[in-house]
């Protein structure tokens, strides 16, 4: 069954292109270079056959799909090693995108576990971390993360205090975004109405935020806390007063679903969380 589930994981992300243009043939080293004199067989097979010949056989598989493939085998094992350095910066290097990697380790992680997603993210943020331009606080807290800051959320801008960002990330079987706000943004309390199901899951993804119900005391929202918004609750999210913020969030599913946006969260309840 495990076996039968990393190969349904492996076919699930592994993009198809009609385009696929015959390569050389890799020359690798690597096996011969550290291990030629300990083991010069395996050092063989490592660099003649697994590289030499499966990895150039791009009649099939282009090169970007072997490395999907790779990275996502590399992941569901848990391996965050040199190997997983050296498979991302190939991926990268065979065409996959920032945004591509964001959503390909996001999906593993649903299949292959939590953990093992976050330990792959810290290795693919600074591998694509070079993609990101710019030198201002903007520029550099992009650089801090993987998933993209996206555009200024200027359709919902009325329903924040200080300036918010949205990218969409995923608009196929989970849709999500990442929503990232500035040291001091936050959004006004809203309630998720649903006759059933419905509500809402936020997981920090970047730098340092806050989640309050109402009546209840604000709960602090680093990289890896999820929250679970109940539906039908009165709440607000946002960024702490001195750093930049982003969460993933994701809609649940669910009946008669709504959002209704009410008055912004004032100055001195917000300043007294942030003390």
């Amino acid at each position: 069954m495990k076996n039968i589930n990393i190969i349904t994981l492996i076919l699930s992300i592994l993009i198809f292109h009609p385009d696929i243009m015959a390569q050389k043939k890799i020359t690798q080293t690597a096996g011969r270079d550290q291990l030629g004199d300990f083991a010069p067989e395996f050092a063989h097979l490592n660099d003649d056959i697994l590289f030499g010949e499966v990895w150039s056989r791009n009649d099939l598989l282009s090169l970007r799909d072997r490395s999907l493939i790779t990275v996502t085998a590399l992941i569901s094992q848990g391996i965050t090693d040199s190997s997983l350095i050296h498979h991302m910066q190939t991926a990268k290097n065979n065409g996959i995108t920032r945004l591509e990697i964001s959503e390909v380790i996001t999906h593993i992680a649903f299949y292959a576990g939590w953990p093992k997603a976050w330990g792959a993210f810290r290795i693919a943020k600074e591998v694509w971390a070079d993609d990101v331009e710019g030198s201002d606080a903007k520029a550099d807290y992009q650089r801090s993360i993987i998933f993209p800051i996206g555009d200024p959320n200027d359709l919902y801008a009325k329903y924040f205090s200080g300036q918010s960002y949205l990218a969409s990330i995923s608009t196929e079987q989970i849709e999500f975004s990442n929503v990232t706000f500035e040291p001091g943004c936050r959004n006004n309390w809203h309630i998720h109405h649903a006759s059933k199901g419905g509500g809402q899951t936020l997981v920090g993804v970047g730098g340092r935020g806050w989640y309050q119900e109402e009546g209840k005391s604000a709960i602090e929202i680093l990289p890896g806390t999820v929250i679970h918004i109940p539906a039908n609750v009165k709440h607000w999210h946002g960024a702490a007063a001195d750093s930049w913020f982003s969460h993933l969030a994701f809609g649940v599913p669910g009946e008669d679903i709504s959002t209704e946006w009410l008055e912004p969260i004032d100055d001195s309840t917000y300043e007294k969380i942030n003390q």
